[in-house]
Parts: C-alpha cells; sequence; structure tokens
C-alpha cells in the first residue's frame, strides 16, 4: 500500500493565514503585534497575582474571625450564665454583723463561683464591662428606660440591669441600662403670659 494516500479520518492541514494577494507583514509590525500581545499576557498575569493575593488576604482574615468567633452562640449563653450568677449573688440579703455562719458562707460561695467562672471567661476572650457611670453608646447599650435625674449629666448610665459582654473586643450581648436625663422645668413647658 502507498503512504502517500490520503485518508478520509486524516485532519486536514491548516491554511496559511496569509493569503498569496495579501503583503507579508513587515518585521516591525510583526515584533509590534507580538510585543502587544506579551503586554496584554503580562497585564493578565499582575492581575492573576494580584487576585490570588487578595483572596489569600481574604482567606486568612476569614480563618482568623472563624476561629475568633466560631464559639460566638456558646459564648453569649455562657455569658448569660455569667449573669444568672451574680443576680443569685445580688438576690441574698446584705451582710449583716449577726447573720448566720450558713447565709455568710453561701454568699462568700456564690461570690467565689462568680470570681472564678468570670476570670475563665476572660482567659478565654469573653469580658464583662461594667456600664454604670459610662456615657450611654447605642452600639454597646441597650436603653431599658430614661430617669430623670440632676445627680448625673443626661446621656449618663445610672443603672445597669446586666453587663456588656464582648467576645474578642466584638460586642456579644449588649448591656441593658437606664440611662439619665435632664429633670423637667419646674413650670411645664408652657409660658406664663400676663395680660
Amino acid at each position: 500500500m502507498n503512504d502517500d494516500t490520503i485518508h478520509p479520518e486524516a485532519e486536514p492541514v491548516p491554511e496559511t493565514i496569509d493569503s498569496p494577494n495579501d503583503p507579508a507583514p513587515t518585521a516591525e509590525a510583526r515584533i509590534a503585534a507580538l510585543e502587544a500581545e506579551a503586554a496584554e499576557y503580562r497585564d493578565k498575569w499582575i492581575r492573576a497575582q494580584a487576585e490570588m493575593e487578595n483572596l489569600r488576604a481574604r482567606t486568612r482574615r476569614e480563618v482568623e474571625d472563624a476561629r475568633l468567633y466560631a464559639v460566638q452562640k456558646f459564648a453569649g449563653d455562657v455569658a448569660e450564665t455569667a449573669e444568672n450568677l451574680r443576680r443569685g449573688l445580688e438576690s441574698l440579703p446584705p451582710a449583716a454583723p449577726d447573720e448566720s455562719e450558713l447565709l455568710a458562707k453561701l454568699r462568700d460561695g456564690f461570690a467565689g463561683v462568680e470570681r472564678s467562672f468570670v476570670a475563665m471567661l476572660e482567659r478565654n476572650g469573653i469580658k464583662a464591662e461594667e456600664p454604670v457611670g459610662a456615657m450611654f453608646d447605642a452600639n454597646r447599650h441597650q436603653a431599658m428606660a430614661e430617669q430623670e435625674t440632676s445627680d448625673a449629666p443626661p446621656g449618663t448610665i445610672i443603672q445597669a440591669w446586666s453587663r456588656s459582654w464582648l467576645l474578642n473586643g466584638r460586642l456579644l450581648k449588649p448591656a441593658m441600662v437606664v440611662v439619665a436625663k435632664a429633670p423637667a422645668s419646674p413650670h411645664g413647658s408652657h409660658l406664663d403670659v400676663e395680660a
């Protein structure tokens, strides 16, 4: 059999791009076209590199956030338990010189448990902030009521029903607070008008 035979399955040989009627591109034009193509590929490569670096940085941030804040729901529940310990301690009658030894031991036991529990939370990035005396901050506090008083400047927190809780610096639970407001004027808001 002859090797010069054309098989129908064989791929056809591609035709040249330039037809015999087209003038051949000059060497300078060909070099300019190749340089433009190289610049385009270089630009694409630089953009891809920048995109990959941004992706790496974003992934690092997301992994770090996941590590720091993955326990947010659990931390909120634990913070609520710490608040309940505090409420239990505050529900006991104040210390008195003639109180029973059992009550004094109970109070001391609750206080010790609360101290060690809060210390354990702080070691793990969960921190309480006592808001009384601070200025109201809507990012950290939830105003439950306003109270007229001349003992504190308006906007000052005068009572806290609970503390603010933070997880690695991010708000976990806002403090529920009572905020001071200026006392109403003694004459009311109407003007005295003489006829």
